[in-house]
Order: structure tokens, then sequence, then C-alpha cells
């Protein structure tokens, strides 16, 4: 039994309370992108969905929850994928929602929090500088603050995912996850380690923002004081103990990939596979262009995170 803080029949009961257009989303194998890598590649595409990305699973978790206690405010700090899943879930439910994020953030991100509604206050600095600001917001206002992967319901709406790739009888034998504060890569992993514990489980994230997976490797946590990184929604330098202990007991490798790599993982499943990501969603191509040798003969599933990506950086990193 893995000792984590999620929980196996709570998950369960989250695939029943998430709106369905959430769920269920396509899994398939990706013919051309596999030969081309070398192994059987098969996508599990998180953004066919109307925020374009996996968080949505958890903040209708969040939101039900604050709808049914008689809430009316909430606020998160956010990169870009959490304000808009918060918004969408929020704005259905009534809540009324802040998002903190830096002015640095993508202007699609921005632009897509304000048009769903939210209230969007952006900050100098990086997310952390966003996260503090959240943090006095919710103290100010006496509303609950959203903290995506220390707060169980993004783990567990994440977890969701994890429901989906075992429901399929596993014929692949490893899932490749972005690493970031470690959401998805928690709930995921702690859903196939109890129901397909034969696959392995590997969590991705850029050199450029190495806090969790040094912290993996370390067992402890480790800090940055800068990322530098074009996958700004894995972005973060300060890894949540608790998060870590639970990714210690479910993840079987933690990788680091270099700028090069998430690029040409974003062209690759342009031109291979059709699909338009943001560089989050490459690292897991990104992580087998780096070591085929590792995935040769085997099949591996990428989990295409989001495609909340400003079109012109996009078509800059592309065309490189």
């Amino acid at each position: 039994m893995l000792t984590t803080r999620l929980d196996l029949d709570r998950i369960r009961v989250a695939r029943r309370a998430i709106d369905p257009i959430f769920l269920d989303t396509p899994l398939y194998e990706c013919d051309a992108l596999g030969r081309q890598l070398g192994c059987a590649v098969s996508i599990k595409l998180e953004t066919a969905n109307p925020v374009r990305s996996f968080k949505a699973r958890g903040t209708e978790l969040v939101t039900g929850l604050l709808a049914d206690q008689g809430r009316v405010g909430v606020v998160c700090a956010s990169a870009g994928n959490l304000g808009q899943a918060l918004g969408w879930s929020g704005r259905r439910r009534g809540l009324d929602v802040t998002v903190v994020a830096s002015r640095w953030a993508p202007a699609a991100k921005l632009d897509r929090i304000r048009a769903l509604g939210a209230e969007l206050e952006l900050v100098d600095g990086d997310f952390e500088a966003a996260r503090e600001r959240a943090a006095g917001i919710a103290q100010q206002r006496g509303v609950r603050l959203v903290e995506d992967s220390l707060d169980i319901e993004t783990c567990e709406g994440a977890a969701t995912i994890g429901l989906e790739l075992a429901d399929r009888t596993p014929s692949f034998d490893a899932v490749l996850i972005a690493l970031g504060g470690g959401a998805m890569a928690t709930g995921v992993g702690h859903v196939l380690k109890t129901l397909a514990p034969g696959v392995e489980v590997i969590c991705v994230q850029p050199a450029g923002a190495p806090a969790m997976t040094r912290s993996w490797h370390q067992r402890r946590v480790v800090t940055t004081d800068s990322t530098s990184t074009i996958a700004d929604g894995v972005a973060g330098r300060y890894p949540i103990r608790a998060v870590l202990d639970d990714l210690l007991a479910v993840a079987d490798d933690a990788v680091l990939v270099r700028e090069a790599s998430i690029v040409a993982g974003m062209r690759m499943l342009l031109e291979r596979a059709g699909l338009v990501v943001e560089p989050s969603a490459a690292l897991g191509v990104a992580a087998i262009l780096e070591d085929p040798d590792r995935f040769a003969g085997r099949h591996v599933v990428t989990i295409i995170c989001g495609s909340n990506v400003d079109l012109d950086a996009y078509h800059r990193w592309v065309r490189s």
C-alpha cells in the first residue's frame, strides 16, 4: 500500500464529480512520432477541453467543494493554466475568482484568464512572487487560497488521468509526466503504482528549472535562486515538502532535459502529430530524444498537458 496524501477511493469519487467535458481525453498511439523516436509512443491529449490543459480536473473539485460550502470567492497564483482552469470552474459556480500572475507570463494565457471573467492581478517577478501576493489577498479577503500541488484536490483531480490510463489495460510500460509543482506527477503516479505497478513513472523537468528534480534525487527540498526556461508552466523554485514526499513514493525516476530538446519536441509534435503545444507538453518527447537507448523498443505514454502558448513565441521556437 502506497503511503501518500492521496486516496484511490477519493480519486474515483473525483471522477464522478468533475465535469465530463474534462474527462476521457483522447489516448492513441502515434505511429509517425514513434517511428522517428524509435519506440511506440502513445499520446494522452489533455488539451482537448475548454481550457486546453489538465488543470481543470483539479479546479472542478476545488470549486465544487467551495460552492457546497457557500463560499463566494477564491484566489490562486498561476503561471497561466491554473488561472484559466479556476476561472472556468469558478464562473460556472458563481464564484468570484482572482488570479495573480507574473506580468511576464505569456500574453495568451493572461488574455484567456481575463476572458474567463477572473480578476487578474499582475506582479513583478516570477511565480513565487505571485504566490506570495495571492496568499496576502486570501488573508485580506478571507477567501480560499488554491495552492496547486499542495491542495490535495489539485493532485487527486489530476490523478483521474491515471485512472483513464489504467482502464486501458496498459500495454505501455512507461509514462512520461511533466514535472513542475508535482500535482500531475504525484496524482498519475499514485494511481499507476497502485493499479499498474509495472508501469515505470518518469518525471521530466527542464534543466533550467530543476528544483523538484534535484529534490527528488537528494530526497530533501532543494530550492533555486532563479529559473531559465521557456517551459513557464513548470518553472517553480520552491518545492513543497509534502508534495515531494508523495513524489518520492510514486516516481521511479526524474530527469532533466535541455531547452534545445524541448524545442525539438515541440517541432516534432507539430510535424508528426499535428499538435501545437506549449513547452511543458513537449517534455516527454524531449526526454526520449535525449536518451533514445533507454526507450528503444518500448511502449511509452507521454501526457500532452497544455497547449496555451503565445503564437509569436511558438513560431520563433519551431522555426529556429
